[in-house]
């Protein structure tokens, strides 16, 4: 997905379209030179993390989405969408989290980490 700097929405960045991404599924993208696994939880929200696996960098965006987690398709590590934190081993490490919001049918990413 390409994504197109917003100027007025301060420091997000269009990635998609609301209906570019069905619920249960995540797709890459590139933020300001960020790589990001945009993800569209089961409940239809959006979750925006970092797209390299801490545990064996390799893109989480080949993952499989389960509820609020993605797993990284190469060890099974497990990384909850809200916080980033690791919910299954092997991976320890927390990825990046960012914010995410929605602006009419617009998907807009700012890749300043939650935390």
């Amino acid at each position: 997905m390409s994504a197109e700097p917003q100027g007025d929405a301060g420091d997000f960045t269009v990635v998609c379209q609301v209906d570019d991404l069905a619920p249960g599924t995540v797709s890459q993208a590139e933020v300001d030179g960020v790589i990001i696994a945009l993800v569209r939880d089961a409940d239809g929200a959006y979750h925006a993390v970092d797209d390299r696996c801490s545990h064996a960098d390799v893109s989480l965006s080949e993952g499989e989405v389960d509820g609020c987690t993605l797993e990284c398709w190469l060890h099974g590590s497990r990384f909850d969408l809200v916080t980033g934190k690791p919910s299954g081993l092997p991976a320890i490490t927390p990825i990046a989290d960012y914010p995410v919001k929605i602006d009419g049918d617009q998907v807009l990413v700012a890749v300043t980490p939650n935390r």
